[in-house]
């Protein structure tokens, strides 16, 4: 089964990122500005969170806080599951199925960040595979 390390291999590994110190309404415009779902927070070059768009609408619209004086630390996720290259993509994949989430950080063992892997990255991987192995089953069973 392919690892992470292969898939950050070929989807590269930039992510965006923010400071703790950072509002809210930026962390909104990068997502917007960038189409992405989250932003990874770092302290020290360390993964400190991660805030997403649910985190957004559930931390800063629905509360109705101001999203221009909310810090990004006021309302990331800071217990973040994140992964390490050597993980395969059915271990992430379940990880991300039992908790509920979409976006998860790899690290090196300092924590530092290394790229990040969304459920949509592991859609495109699984949907690839199975059409190699469509592929490899039409040529066996019609080959001449």
């Amino acid at each position: 089964m392919p690892k992470v390390r292969q898939l950050l291999e070929q989807k590269g590994t930039d992510v965006a990122t923010i400071a703790g110190d950072c509002t809210a309404l930026e962390a909104a415009r990068m997502m917007n500005a960038k189409r992405i779902g989250s932003v990874v927070v770092l302290h020290d070059e360390h993964v400190a969170g991660i805030v997403t768009e649910r985190d957004l609408m559930n931390r800063v619209i629905a509360e109705e806080r101001n999203p221009a004086e909310t810090k990004v630390a006021d309302i990331m996720t800071a217990n973040v599951a994140c992964a390490c290259q050597d993980t395969t993509l059915d271990e992430l994949r379940q990880t991300m199925r039992e908790k509920r989430i979409r976006h998860v950080p790899i690290i090196n063992d300092e924590r530092k960040l290394l790229g990040i892997v969304s459920i949509g990255d592991l859609n495109i991987v699984e949907h690839r595979i199975k059409e190699e192995t469509i592929q490899y089953l039409e040529q066996y069973m019609y080959r001449p």
